[in-house]
């Protein structure tokens, strides 16, 4: 089929359709300037240390090249000063613990790598000048091949990876430079005095000015993601077993909620990487020497298992096959109940896990999603749907499981948690009683742990710091 043309676009040629390009290039470049300008201002509102972060770079970057601008740090260095300049970009990080494990792996491997060099070097000399080559290249051989496999080990891996590139690297430039270069011991020395002031360099600044613990973001991290399986089942109640004008009007809030669980799936590697670089990290704030890294891997793990589950039970709102709304609602009081339970049990737990408090209030919410699971376990038991179909069942029938399942996920999450707070040392909070919204089905108080927890009408828990 033939495009149609104006008579005005066919009579146009090459040269009318470069003026109007080139006319229409001003404003191109401003709309693409000021994309550009709104993209920076978003990347920077989104997190302001990504702005302080570059600051801290141009300010190390600056002092390291002190070594080239005053005529005596650099006869002390000589060339070799641009070594402190290329490890200050490299090593300076966003964090404290990347910085810190970046830091110490170069300066070890450097350190380690020269001195093997070195001793290469003079027993390669041994050997004469024939034989010098040969057992260099032997040498540089050996130390590849051991150093390379090592990488493959994933505790190797995962700390020390960029130390074993960075030995690999400096003991081929000792070992192979000192064939044709006889102060070899000069040229290591220098080497790592570089390295070493480039790394102190980085460490003091990414320290001392405004400094990004990557434990922290871990902590939050991993509330986050229990508050976000919080919201969903705040949500899910609503937007499965509710059909009216008032569950029309709320739909829009509940889908935020419904989907926020997704980057929870994705979240395993992040979280790995942020332990890995937390271990470098010295004792600061809460987080003391030895903090248990490893527990909050164990925490994420158990949330990513819950996080499956509820994406099976996000399936069930827009399956093809629905259960009809009047079978549904047989079911709808005690599937909200243990839904609303469980989503207050993992924002409480979000909540005293970000502040680092010990309460037995998340236990509670758990006990009463129970209580809620056995009725729902008793009228599955019982012939409530025997005059409906089979294929209208099902559905129902998977969300009522699915749920019953989550209660699992939750307490078993819970129980990790309370084993890092005794770990971590988490202090002790204090639970008010305070009343709640009239719609509230959670009941219970909290009262000394001697006693037992009675169930109260309309009462919350509220934790104090």
């Amino acid at each position: 089929m033939e495009t149609l043309t104006s008579p005005q676009q066919q009579s146009s040629g090459p040269i009318t359709r470069g003026c109007q390009w080139f006319k229409a290039l001003p404003n191109k470049f401003c709309d693409k300037t000021m994309e550009i300008v709104r993209k920076t201002k978003k990347l920077g509102q989104d997190d302001p240390r990504r702005i302080v972060h570059s600051l801290k770079v141009g300010l190390a970057l600056t002092l390291v090249s002190l070594f080239y601008y005053f005529k005596p740090l650099y006869d002390g260095f000589g060339d070799s000063a641009m070594w402190a300049v290329l490890t200050v970009v490299v090593v300076l990080e966003f964090s404290v613990g990347a910085t810190l494990g970046k830091g110490f792996n170069r300066m070890l491997a450097t350190f380690v790598a020269g001195g093997l060099g070195v001793g290469a070097h003079c027993l390669a000399t041994l050997a004469g000048r024939k034989g010098e080559p040969i057992l260099i290249a032997t040498f540089v051989f050996i130390i590849a091949v051991i150093m390379t496999f090592m990488r493959f080990f994933p505790k190797m891996k995962a700390r020390y990876d960029y130390g074993l590139l960075i030995f690999i690297l400096t003991f081929c430039l000792v070992s192979v430079s000192g064939y044709r270069d006889d102060q070899v011991l000069k040229m290591a020395h220098e080497r790592f005095s570089t390295i070493l002031v480039g790394s102190c360099a980085s460490l003091i600044v990414c320290i001392c000015v405004c400094p990004v613990w990557i434990g922290e973001d871990l902590h939050n991290s991993v509330a986050t993601n229990m508050e976000k399986l919080g919201n969903f089942f705040q949500a899910f109640g609503d937007e499965y077993f509710e059909v009216s004008e008032e569950h029309d009007q709320s739909s829009e809030n509940n889908k935020s909620y419904l989907q926020g669980y997704r980057s929870v799936l994705t979240s395993k590697s992040s979280e790995e990487t942020m332990a890995n670089f937390a271990r470098w990290e010295p004792g600061h704030g809460p987080f003391g020497y030895r903090h248990p890294w490893k527990m909050y891997l164990k925490i994420g793990n158990l949330t990513r298992d819950c996080a499956y589950k509820v994406e099976a039970l996000n399936n069930y709102l827009n399956c093809k096959i629905q259960t009809p709304v009047e079978i549904r609602g047989k079911i709808r009081g005690q599937c909200k109940r243990v839904s609303l339970e469980c989503s207050r049990a993992l924002k409480e737990m979000a909540s005293t896990f970000r502040k680092m408090v010990r309460t037995r209030s998340a236990i509670l919410h758990i006990d009463s999603s129970k209580e809620a699971a056995e009725e729902l376990k008793t009228l599955l038991r019982t012939n409530l749907w025997e005059e409906a179909d089979l294929l209208e069942i099902i559905p129902a029938a998977s969300v009522a499981s699915l749920l019953l399942e989550i209660i699992e996920c939750i307490e078993k999450i819970s129980e990790a948690v309370n084993e890092l707070a005794k770990a971590a040392a988490f202090r002790n909070g204090n639970a008010t009683v305070l009343p709640e919204q009239p719609d509230s089905i959670h009941q219970g108080e909290v009262q000394n742990e001697s006693n037992t927890a009675m169930p109260v009408p309309h009462v919350a828990i509220i934790v104090a710091e």
